[in-house]
């Protein structure tokens, strides 16, 4: 049983329950479910990160206090507190009064704004620019389980949706270190006998090919320690996956391991610019990297995002 699943089993057989008796009158303003930051929230949770912050539990959103009013959202946050501590052998642990739960009652307005600056949702150009990907993730991740007044799902969707110009920025910018971390610095820094700064160089490369990859599906990849196992959630994945983890893992000072690093690099620049291709995101043709992340950079139809540096959004 994953996070989501005690999440989802616990709020069906007691937070539902309590909402349905005492809160009738709530339900077509509220939301529940269980999202935010913590790996329980993607599903990525196992034996390890349960020492944490693992626990029965769910969320309850409410909108503004001209919906729903400080003194019912006491009431509801007394009641969320009085629910079984106890659940499928994990404890729940005590609700802080002074806020920055990641469960039970939460304002969506304040639970957005902590995600990602913006209370509903609606990032501007620079905000769009400058977010990290694991900060969106964690806006949409998780399930929710329902919510008749619509406005927690809303924002969800339309932080899902990003701007087609930031996602060709963002873009851009890590096809750019793609190209000069792996087809260009990884090779010379052997070369120039340091090992150390051709590993940070396989780094680069791995982290900005996951993070296009994840661009080009339509999804956000999560924080660092994350990443790998997210990305094998992905479609055509898994030959990917496993090329990135020898660059990222194989001992380089092998000359022989270093050339099939090399091997690796641009086979996988080629499937990117195969699948840039076929979306007619470029119009560069060659096998380098670089001219393909300019090339993708002049789609940007919004000529401030388009003139900013390439590596505005990185």
């Amino acid at each position: 049983m994953n996070g989501i699943e005690l999440a989802r089993g616990y709020y069906e057989e007691f937070g539902k329950p309590m909402l349905e008796q005492e809160f009738p009158e709530l339900l077509p303003f509220i939301a529940t479910g269980f999202v935010g930051s913590g790996s329980e929230r993607f599903g990525f949770d196992d034996a390890i990160s349960r020492d944490h912050d693992f626990e029965p539990g769910f969320c309850i959103f409410l909108p503004g206090e001209d919906v729903v009013d400080r003194k019912t959202a006491f009431r509801l946050e007394r009641a969320y507190a009085k629910l079984p501590r106890e659940y499928m052998g994990f404890t729940r642990s005590m609700i802080s009064p002074v806020g920055g739960s990641r469960n039970g009652v939460i304002r969506t307005a304040e639970f957005f704004q902590r995600a990602v600056g913006q209370p509903d949702g609606n990032l501007t150009v620079q905000q769009w620019l400058e977010i990290p990907d694991y900060a969106l993730a964690e806006a949409v991740n998780g399930e929710v389980f329902e919510d008749a007044y619509g406005e927690f799902s809303a924002i969800r969707e339309r932080l899902m949706d990003m701007p087609e110009d930031i996602m060709l920025k963002r873009l851009a910018g890590n096809l750019l270190i793609m190209a000069q971390a792996g087809q260009y610095n990884f090779s010379r820094c052997l070369k120039h006998g340091e090992p150390e700064a051709a590993q940070l160089a396989c780094g680069e490369f791995v982290n900005s090919a996951m993070k296009a990859t994840f661009l080009l599906q339509g999804h956000y990849m999560p924080y660092y320690k994350w990443s790998f196992r997210a990305l094998k959630s992905l479609l055509f994945t898994e030959e990917l996956a496993k090329r990135l983890s020898f660059i990222l893992m194989a001992d380089h000072t092998d000359s022989q391991v270093a050339e099939q690093k090399y091997t690796f690099i641009e086979e996988i620049a080629s499937y990117m610019i195969e699948d840039l291709q076929d979306r007619g995101i470029t119009k560069a043709i060659c096998g380098d990297l670089e001219k393909h992340a300019y090339s993708v950079n002049d789609f940007i139809t919004d000529s401030e995002i388009r003139n900013l540096n390439i590596l505005a959004s990185i």
